[in-house]
């Protein structure tokens, strides 16, 4: 094994992911509580036990539910940006074992590159991430994952850093129609998704996939589903409707909340 990730849940209610290499076992984000989180890995053959650091897009709730109870398991370290370490430490009554970085460098922990990039989100200094294992040789070929979910839309930067990734995880978080007739959304929370420091629609995903010039990407998941304003079936049908609906690589829809298989590098 060089690398196997894991998305154990991701919707707008919670995103938690596991990546494994044959180093190091982390978290990436942690939105659901700290007994659900530990539960989650039981469901997986794994234990938090076994989980050495969680690394934090931003600080909403959806992706930071389970720091208040992951605080109590010492050997952890939970690496963010200055900006998400204050604003979640500033609901803790603990201290975790921060490890802070700047966005946009590249930094290590144990076999993992870690590249951090800005993305359009409403949060103090919310980020993407870019994990890379391996060495270029032979046996050790580069292998890479993207996390890029929580953006408004999709910045030249972003394109940049996710196009020669093996893995991609990226947001399809509404159906247009289906946010605007849902009767639970005021005016203004609708206006906050769909704005440019929102959420990326079903079409928006679809956009990224038809333009993106010869991507690296081997698998695509399409995560952080609404449960209320967005299906499966409603990304299915967007993503294969049209223009380049036949692709090099594979894509998953990860339904809201469930655990996927894991995917092997």
């Amino acid at each position: 094994m060089a690398m196997c990730f894991t998305i154990l849940g991701s919707s707008s209610s919670g995103n938690c992911s596991l990546l494994a290499t044959n180093h190091c076992k982390i978290l990436i984000d942690a939105g659901y509580s700290g007994k659900q989180l530990c539960k989650l890995l039981d469901s997986v053959g794994e234990s938090i036990d076994n989980i050495d650091a969680v690394f934090l897009t931003h600080e909403h709730t959806d992706h930071t539910a389970g720091i208040r109870g992951l605080s109590r398991f010492q050997h952890l370290e939970f690496y963010a940006n200055h900006g998400t370490a204050k604003a979640v430490q500033s609901k803790l009554s603990r201290r975790p074992s921060w490890k802070l970085f700047e966005t946009g460098t590249t930094f290590q922990f144990r076999d993992l590159d870690i590249t951090s990039f800005s993305i359009p989100h409403d949060a103090y200094d919310p980020v993407g991430f870019i994990f890379k294992n391996g060495n270029g040789e032979l046996f050790t070929p580069y292998r890479s994952l993207a996390w890029a979910t929580d953006l408004g839309y999709v910045s030249e930067l972003v394109k940049e850093r996710i196009r020669q990734v093996d893995v991609l995880v990226l947001e399809a978080n509404h159906d247009i129609e289906m946010l605007n007739e849902d009767t639970k959304r005021p005016w203004a929370v609708k206006q906050r998704i769909t704005g440019r420091h929102g959420h990326l629609s079903n079409h928006a995903a679809k956009e990224l996939l038809d333009t993106m010039e010869e991507p690296r990407w081997k698998q695509v998941y399409l995560a952080h589903l609404s449960k209320d304003c967005n299906s499966v079936e409603k990304v299915a049908q967007t993503v294969t409707n049209g223009k380049n609906h036949t692709r090099a690589y594979n894509i998953t829809v990860v339904p809201p909340g469930e655990t996927v298989p894991p995917f092997e590098l």
